[in-house]
């Protein structure tokens, strides 16, 4: 399956929420690298995130009952890439130099200022997918901010991007 699906386009998904993390509870704003992720409806507009139960965002979504999906450009690939491969669980992804923090409009959630646009959703429904959960987001804001190349991921540690 995984040869058939790719290029998929590459979303950093964050999070707020508190979520228990090495035996203590903990408040974090957090970042999942994603590329299973979908539109779903036009009216009401709705978003679809795939996620693995065993994440630390996993908690964070099912806790807070929102989340933003961050639409990673070409040049995010490092931020992305590191956003993907640690754990909200021992690290604080927003420090990272290339990744500026903002506050969403409409869910007490943050975003990313370098993303090329931003889906800020409210939780609505979850579905069980095997090992992983579809979640299902009402769109309350959607602001695109940038026409650069997006970043896709075409399995692997292998990426692409569209032409501008």
């Amino acid at each position: 399956m995984r040869e058939a699906v790719h290029p998929r386009q590459v979303v950093l998904v964050s999070v707020r929420g508190s979520a228990e993390a090495l035996g203590k509870e903990v408040h974090r704003d957090n970042i999942i690298t994603l590329a299973w992720h979908t539109p779903l409806s036009f009216d009401p507009e709705m978003y679809g995130i795939c996620v693995g139960k065993n994440r630390f965002s996993y908690k964070l979504i099912k806790q807070s009952r929102a989340f933003a999906v961050n639409f990673a450009s070409h040049d995010m690939k490092d931020p992305a890439v590191y956003c993907g491969t640690s754990t909200g669980a021992n690290v604080e992804k927003f420090d990272r130099p290339d990744i500026t923090k903002q506050e969403c409009e409409k869910i007490d959630c943050p975003c990313i200022a370098e993303a090329v646009a931003v889906l800020e959703c409210e939780l609505v429904e979850e579905v069980e997918t095997g090992d992983h959960v579809f979640f299902i987001g009402k769109v309350l804001r959607s602001d695109v901010r940038d026409d650069k190349a997006r970043l896709f991921h075409c399995g692997a540690d292998q990426f692409t991007t569209t032409h501008k």
